[in-house]
């Protein structure tokens, strides 16, 4: 196989830089900034429920810690819930 000539290389580098061009074009249709606002808000209920959710795991376990002491046992050592990853 033969090397490429320096005339290649640019060819090359000017394809794609077209293609970035054309790329970035099609990318930045009119409806980006909905879709974002979209995307930030979902992540921000995300967000909302992940702390409820751990609120309620909290509480739960404090009840249990309660219901247990109460019974006159020791309470059962459970690892704490993983935290969910977005």
């Amino acid at each position: 196989m033969t090397p490429f000539a320096s005339d290649q290389w640019v060819l090359m580098a000017l394809v794609f830089l077209l293609g970035l061009l054309i790329g970035m074009y099609f990318a930045a249709g009119t409806g980006w900034k909905r879709r974002y606002q979209e995307e930030a808000a979902r992540a921000d209920g995300l967000q909302a429920e992940n702390s409820r959710l751990r609120s309620e795991a909290r509480e739960m376990e404090s009840l249990r810690h309660a219901a247990a002491k109460s019974a006159g046992r020791q309470p059962a050592s459970e690892p704490p819930p993983a935290e969910p990853t977005l």
